[in-house]
């Protein structure tokens, strides 16, 4: 069972990422630029002052667009190349053929993050346990963000609507959420708006924990609190509302 099941992901991902990687390669140019490029103007604008919640703001961004792009993927198999009905008559399970194409999604994102890990390390002074709680803000991320993807693939029915849907969610939660600068940035009242977002949690704690940003403790408890509950209530959306078969 476990052999089978590691046969399964391994095919996912060298369907869903290495083949890609192998043969489009101006995609994943496009995923190293898409973060880095946010990076590089916030460092400019703001004359380096914000460099450290640029990096983690790239590092959000990074895990949440590799997320949603599972979307497009899960999206393209299904209807283009039908593969989903396959897997459905297959002994793979939903939630074997989605791990395998968010690990592959993880895999194909690996240039961007191992350069912003890099600047990470070189720029941002943090203790193993904030070092910690920053990686499970990333992990949350995530699975929200591949929650919100297999629920909206399962009931797309066309690659260009797929891909609406994604840069929808990259636009609402990567960018123009408080993602790469802190968001007493934003001036009130439109800072409320930036709650609707939850990568705004997850930037808010990061931010804490980083020292760029210095919110109260009941603030903190109230971050987490949110996070969290989004996180699994996509997952339950991802999970228990999505289409895996049809009717």
């Amino acid at each position: 069972m476990i052999r089978q099941t590691a046969r399964q992901l391994l095919a996912s991902i060298l369907v869903n990422a290495i083949y890609e990687m192998k043969n489009y390669p101006v995609v994943l140019l496009n995923t190293i630029l898409a973060p880095l490029s946010f990076l590089t103007l916030i460092w400019f604008v703001s004359k380096g002052t914000l460099l450290i919640p640029a990096i983690i703001g790239g590092l959000i961004m990074t895990m949440f667009s590799s997320g949603t792009s599972l979307q497009g993927d899960l999206s393209h198999l299904k209807n283009d190349f039908k593969l989903q009905d396959m897997v459905v008559s297959s002994p793979t399970s939903a939630s074997t053929y989605v791990l395998g194409i968010a690990i592959s999604e993880l895999i194909f994102s690996l240039p961007p993050i191992l350069i912003l890990s890099t600047l990470f390390y070189f720029f941002v002074q943090v203790s193993v346990l904030q070092l910690v709680g920053i990686i499970v803000i990333l992990i949350f991320v995530f699975l929200t963000s591949v929650s919100l993807g297999f629920a909206l693939a399962t009931i797309s029915s066309d690659i260009v609507q797929s891909f609406g849907y994604t840069r929808l969610l990259t636009t609402l939660f990567s960018t123009l959420a408080p993602v790469y600068y802190p968001i007493t940035y934003i001036p009130l009242p439109y800072r409320y708006l930036a709650y609707l977002s939850p990568t705004t949690y997850a930037a808010q704690i990061a931010q804490n924990l980083s020292g760029t940003l210095t919110s109260s403790t009941v603030e903190l408890i109230i971050d987490w609190a949110v996070l969290i509950s989004l996180t699994a209530v996509f997952l339950w959306i991802g999970i228990s509302k999505s289409r895996w078969r049809e009717k």
